[in-house]
Order: C-alpha cells, then sequence, then structure tokens
C-alpha cells in the first residue's frame, strides 16, 4: 500500500535539519549567490591551465547562438581547417545556414516518409508519439552531418550568411513543425480512407514544396552556384570564378568522408564494446547512410582522439556538455563542483548508471584542437573548440580534464587508420538495431542546451 508524508516524518526531517549548523551555513549562502556560486571548487580553479602539450593552431572559435546547430558547427569547423590550409587562408568560415537548410529540408521529407511507414502502427502507440515529439529539432549526428555534405556540398560563410532565424531558431521551428503535424495528420487520414502509398507520396510532394517555401523564407534560398575569389594571408589574390557547393568541397576542402568512424562510450549492458549499432528511425536523408556507432572502452576512444590531434587532425565529439561545467571559464572537470559538501550526500551513479536511468545523454558537439599529455603519454586535459562565441573561457576554446572525459564523452569521430584490424572488421558487420529513444541518439533528437 502507497505511504504517504506523514506528520510525524516532516517532524524528523525539520529536526535533522537544524540538527546540523552546516545546514543552516549552505541554506544562508545558497538563497544568496546561487548553488554554483558556492560549491565552486577553488582548488580546481587555482588549477586551470590553458596550456597543452600537442595543440592544432585554429581560428577564432564560431557562434551558433540561440540555435541548436552545434554538431553543423563542429563538423564545418573541422572542414575549414583543410580549406583554410588549400587556400592559405588565416581565418574562415564555412556556411552554417548553408547546411541547416538542406538538413530542415531533408528532416521534413524523412519525417514524411517514416509518417507513411508507419501508418498501421496507432497514433498513442509510443513509437509514432516518439516520432511526432521530434519531427524538426536542430540536433544531429555525425553520419547526418556526412550525408548533408555529400549530397549538397559547402559554401563559405558569405555566400550564404546568418539569417534571424538560423541565430535564433525557436519561432521558425514552432511553424515549421506545426505544418508537419498537419501534414502528418493529412497523410494518416488519407490511409485511413483507403489511399495507396502512391497517392500519399504523392501528396507528400505538394507538402514538401510549400515546405521548401516556408524554409527559403526564413534562411533565404541556396545557391545551386557562386563566384568565388580571395586574397590569402599573403595578400596574393585568387579567382576561381563560378563554381558549384559541390565542386567547392572537392576543391578547396577534399576531406575523405568515408574513410571517417564514429566511435562510441556507451558501457551499459546492452551494448557490448566492439559491437555495431544504429538507431531506428534516427537520420535526415532518406536513401543516405544510416547511423553507425562502433562501441569501445574509454581508452580506446582516448587513445584515437590523442593519434587524431597528434598528427595534426582537429576530432569531432559528443558529450553533456551541462554536467560540472563552469560556464564563464569554459572548465568542464567533475570536481568542479563540491556538492557533496554542500548538501551533505554524495552523487555516485557511474557512466552506465546516469545513460541507464536518464542522468546523462549526449546534448552538444564540439571539436578536440589540443590535448595535455604527461611524461608517460596519457591524457592530463583536452582543448575543445566549442560555438558559443569567443566570451567564454580562453576566448572561446573550454579545458576538459581528463576525468571529465571518462564520465561524459560519449562519441567522436576519426579517421580508420587510426583503428585495429579488428575494429575495421566489425565497421563491416551489419548494425544491431536500437530503440528510437535509446540514450545515443539524443544529440540527434533532443532539444539540448543552447548557452
Amino acid at each position: 500500500m502507497e505511504e504517504q508524508i506523514k506528520a510525524e516524518n516532516l517532524e524528523r526531517f525539520a529536526d535533522t535539519f537544524a540538527a546540523e549548523p552546516k545546514n543552516r551555513l549552505a541554506l544562508n549562502a545558497v538563497t544568496k549567490n546561487g548553488i554554483g556560486t558556492v560549491a565552486l571548487n577553488r582548488a580546481v580553479v587555482n588549477q586551470i591551465d590553458h596550456t597543452y602539450s600537442d595543440l592544432i593552431k585554429t581560428p577564432e572559435a564560431t557562434h551558433q547562438k540561440k540555435s541548436g546547430r552545434c554538431w553543423l558547427f563542429a563538423g564545418l569547423n573541422t572542414l575549414r581547417l583543410q580549406a583554410m590550409e588549400t587556400m592559405n587562408l588565416e581565418t574562415f568560415e564555412l556556411s552554417q545556414a548553408y547546411l541547416m537548410f538542406w538538413d530542415k529540408l531533408e528532416k521534413a521529407n524523412y519525417f514524411l516518409e517514416s509518417i507513411i511507414e508507419t501508418r498501421d502502427e496507432p497514433l498513442d502507440g509510443r513509437l509514432v508519439m516518439w516520432i511526432l515529439a521530434n519531427p524538426l529539432v536542430d540536433g544531429g549526428q555525425w553520419d547526418m552531418f556526412i550525408n548533408l555534405v555529400k549530397k549538397y556540398g559547402v559554401v563559405p560563410k558569405s555566400v550564404m550568411p546568418e539569417t534571424e532565424s538560423s541565430s535564433n531558431s525557436r519561432p521558425m521551428n514552432a511553424v515549421l513543425v506545426a505544418r508537419l503535424r498537419e501534414d502528418a495528420q493529412v497523410l494518416r487520414t488519407m490511409h485511413e480512407e483507403g489511399a495507396s502509398v502512391a497517392a500519399m507520396r504523392e501528396r507528400k510532394g505538394e507538402m514538401m514544396e510549400v515546405f521548401y517555401r516556408m524554409l527559403a523564407i526564413h534562411l533565404g534560398d541556396p545557391p545551386e552556384t557562386f563566384f568565388w575569389e580571395w586574397r590569402d594571408k599573403d595578400e596574393a589574390f585568387h579567382r576561381h570564378g563560378t563554381i558549384t557547393p559541390q565542386a567547392f568541397f572537392d576543391t578547396y576542402v577534399g576531406v575523405d568522408l568515408d574513410d571517417m568512424a564514429c566511435l562510441i562510450n556507451a558501457p551499459t549492458d546492452d551494448k557490448p564494446f566492439e559491437k555495431l549499432y544504429t538507431v531506428q528511425y534516427l537520420g535526415n536523408v532518406v536513401g543516405g547512410q544510416i547511423v553507425r556507432y562502433l562501441n569501445v572502452d574509454v581508452d580506446t576512444l582516448k587513445q584515437a582522439a590523442v593519434d587524431m590531434i597528434r598528427d595534426g587532425n582537429a576530432v569531432w565529439f559528443g558529450c553533456d556538455v551541462g554536467k560540472w561545467l563552469e560556464r564563464n571559464m569554459g572548465v568542464m572537470d567533475p570536481a568542479i563542483y563540491d556538492y557533496e559538501l554542500v548538501y551533505g550526500t554524495p552523487f555516485e551513479l557511474d557512466k552506465a548508471g546516469r545513460l541507464d536511468y536518464g542522468q546523462s545523454r549526449m546534448t552538444h558537439a564540439m571539436v578536440l584542437t589540443g590535448v595535455d599529455l604527461d611524461d608517460d603519454g596519457r591524457p592530463r586535459k583536452w582543448r575543445v573548440e566549442n560555438s558559443w562565441g569567443t566570451d567564454l573561457g580562453d576566448k572561446g576554446y573550454m579545458l576538459m580534464t581528463d576525468a571529465w572525459f571518462d564520465e561524459f564523452v560519449y562519441e567522436l569521430t576519426v579517421s580508420k587508420a587510426y583503428l585495429s584490424d579488428d575494429l575495421l572488421q566489425v565497421l563491416e558487420t551489419e548494425p544491431i538495431v536500437l530503440p528510437p529513444w535509446d540514450p545515443m541518439g539524443a544529440l540527434a533528437t533532443a532539444s539540448h542546451p543552447r548557452y
């Protein structure tokens, strides 16, 4: 039988609280200053040092502003380094709004196709409710980024600059989602009334035409071609002339996207290591490559990142950025806040437990651009290129301790050249399919924090 909180319980709670003077001190401090200020561990703060044994030279940090496009920013921030080298530039940005446009358009089509595919599933079932809950969030995954670049190429930021809606996406997303959910109702009603799948897809084509119009009003009409010329850091002038976005990628970026593998560290019982996984209904481009995760232990994950950085290659990664983060200082450390001292209770869930019980998930993507190795070659801390502008941390670059990496980094992409033969063989296997709500899909399906 359920048990209520009784009067004697409340009396005991209050007496226990009042009996410890430290509780009154904590109350006075937190009610006036906030938990972040009170719990801040000065022993950690006093050791902040933005010096690294291995460092990749990078330009000024970018800014996603009030949007959830971290995965696009992080992906483009890795690609721009190659473009800068090819064109001999001191600084450069690729257009995030350009890929945002195509991602929204492709996600709309992916959503409507999912609605057609699940036409016989109950509307109030978990699957359809899940699909309807997240039709067009800003988030995404590495393989989704690859799909966009392969299909649409890239353009310089000057060719398709930011708009109000790309930098503040919530109002745009609200009207686009409203449009898609109405379209979903139309398609399911058509099926209930006996319409064929071909008829539903014909109607979907009309819906997509409307969606394109709405999207272009917010983000601009993406260019099919553009005129490209530039002056490099030595003041030499270059003119290419008219070029397509796909040709621009091939000519000035030229990264082998098929050479990259996505590794995860998910130490839960349902995901044995050295197995390949995918997530059902997680994607953006219909007919594009599916999301693939190779689950490995955290030491394998870290060693691959170290090897990449030491060879001058920046590393795209996904993490739970909001945990034990001192935002203004740009420091991520599991000891940065001493909550146990303030509250008198420990927080002891391990990485697997946090995933299983919903306490942690991937919320943000960034780029590793440096690592500090000790005399034995073990990582001490990592340099992180974020996309929250230049006001935080070290001019927008953050410090992540190796202990934080262990606990809250879940995913990163590396060249296959850094993987063992055994892991390369696993990449060729058929992936185990995880349900749509698995936490490994969170970066692409949740409205993750915007800082």
